[in-house]
């Protein structure tokens, strides 16, 4: 992976009256930590960050970030986005050294179409997206491709599947990344079918009210009627 230049400057105003100002001078603050520093509050143009990383293909990007007269190199490890606008917001960089390894989550590609899904109808689930590896920050890979063309209905790939060189997979192996399942099938009951149960229900209901009609009818007509009195 290539290293990316990006210019920046150290951040005297902290906190978020700090970070408005930033924004509002088309700058973009940011914070950069570890390797054993002290966290050092940063501001990027928003132009040159978007220049920087027009061509920068996945995630984990790795800038030479130049700082006045020091320079340190880094991970960039979340980037903040605004969620109306989607204009970045800030931006966290993990200070980094390129000849120790790092640990770092990378996206899983599925390629080709599986034989399951082509000839037997079935539907490819991709269930893991990324997996968690350990390298050296130069070998960090965009993504992680995988054939899933071999793959028939009912058959699945896992972690332990996975092909690549110079890095360690630290996500448990036995973990499905996809896999093939039957087609579902709905059955149906024929319209007939249905009317008639609709019917049958429907007519015990008009029998027995009348039912309860004619005994209402014949009970009244059993009642003695009252005599007037003289």
């Amino acid at each position: 992976m290539a290293v990316i230049s990006l210019n920046g400057q150290k951040r005297e105003r902290v906190g978020k009256g700090g970070a408005r100002k930033a924004r509002a001078a088309g700058l973009i603050p940011g914070v950069v930590y570890g390797h054993g520093d002290d966290p050092i509050a940063v501001q990027i143009s928003a132009r040159d960050f978007q220049l920087a990383l027009r061509q920068h293909k996945g995630g984990n990007a790795i800038v030479s970030l130049a700082l006045g007269g020091s320079s340190v190199n880094a991970l960039i490890r979340e980037v903040q986005y605004d969620p109306i606008d989607h204009k970045v917001l800030h931006l966290d960089f993990h200070h980094i050294s390129l000849d120790e390894a790092v640990e770092v989550k990378v996206t899983i590609h599925l390629t080709g179409l599986p034989t399951g899904v082509k000839d037997g109808g079935g539907i490819l689930e991709h269930i893991v997206r990324e997996v968690e590896v350990r390298c050296l920050p130069t070998a960090i890979p965009s993504a992680l491709d995988i054939d899933v063309t071999h793959l028939n209905v009912g058959d699945s790939v896992h972690v332990r599947d996975i092909v690549a060189q110079d890095l360690t997979v630290l996500t448990d192996p036995d973990t499905t990344i996809a896999t093939v399942v039957p087609p579902t099938v709905i059955e149906e009951k024929p319209a007939e079918e249905g009317v008639a149960a609709t019917a049958e229900a429907a007519e015990p209901e008009v029998i027995a009210k009348g039912k309860k009609d004619e005994e209402g009818e014949a009970e009244a007509s059993e009642k003695p009627e009252k005599k007037e009195k003289k």
